[in-house]
């Protein structure tokens, strides 16, 4: 099975195409920028897919990050996967970005928990937490970071993450055995890729997954008032 991995959840856009048979990566690209997701995508996918041999037709399965990440970020990329899911008639999943950055320190698999944190601001983050096996200890949500450290008890917890070191240092000092393993901005695309391989497209859809409101704001003191009929 061939796939076609898609990232703009994150201050990165990213894509790469592998095979379920290979370890490596067939063809791949990162570029690390804050904004302008919407306009590198598809240039990029080109990029890529050009030196896929059999270009689009040769892809089995597409897979998209659906956040959490930049409201923008996620739309893009995930309209993107399902454009070519639609296109080329093939499944499209979902692969969270949190569990993307988990996977290489479960991998590893080592003692104690694995704890995943994305900096989402104003001393919050994106967190969860991963047993050894993988298996989701807590779930998906955005709290505090003071709040983040004391639901992981006393430890040993490895971080990865780009609010891994905020976490740390809140952990530390509770007293808790921590170590950010990975304090990366965004996940690595073969892990997305790999993870997208063996998801289950009905159990994984590539559907947003918000865990905060935007922070635009309708500007209601600007609307002009609809004339009476």
């Amino acid at each position: 099975m061939k796939i076609l991995a898609i990232d703009t959840a994150l201050p990165a856009v990213s894509a790469c195409v592998i095979d379920d048979e290979a370890e490596a990566a067939e063809v791949r690209e990162t570029i690390a920028m804050e904004r302008g997701h919407a306009e590198a995508l598809m240039p990029l996918i080109d990029r890529v897919m050009a030196r896929v041999e059999g270009g689009f037709s040769a892809l089995d399965r597409v897979a998209v990050t659906v956040g959490p990440g930049s409201f923008t970020g996620l739309r893009v990329g995930i309209a993107a996967a399902r454009a070519i899911g639609v296109a080329c008639e093939i499944p499209v999943v979902g692969v969270s970005t949190l569990a993307a950055l988990a996977a290489p320190l479960i991998l590893e698999e080592k003692p104690g928990l694995v704890g995943v944190a994305i900096d989402a601001r104003h001393g919050n983050v994106y967190f969860a937490a991963f047993g050894p096996d993988g298996r989701a200890i807590l779930a998906p949500r955005i709290t505090t970071i003071h709040d983040a450290a004391r639901s992981l008890g006393e430890g040993p917890v490895r971080l990865a993450g780009s609010g891994a070191p905020l976490l740390a240092i809140e952990a530390a000092s509770g007293g808790m055995i921590v170590e950010v393993v990975d304090d990366a901005v965004a996940p690595d695309i073969v892990i997305v890729a790999k993870l997208g391989l063996l998801a289950d497209p009905i159990l994984a859809p590539p559907r947003p997954l918000y865990l905060k409101a935007p922070d635009a704001k309708p500007q209601d003191a600007a609307r002009i008032p609809l004339a009476a009929p």
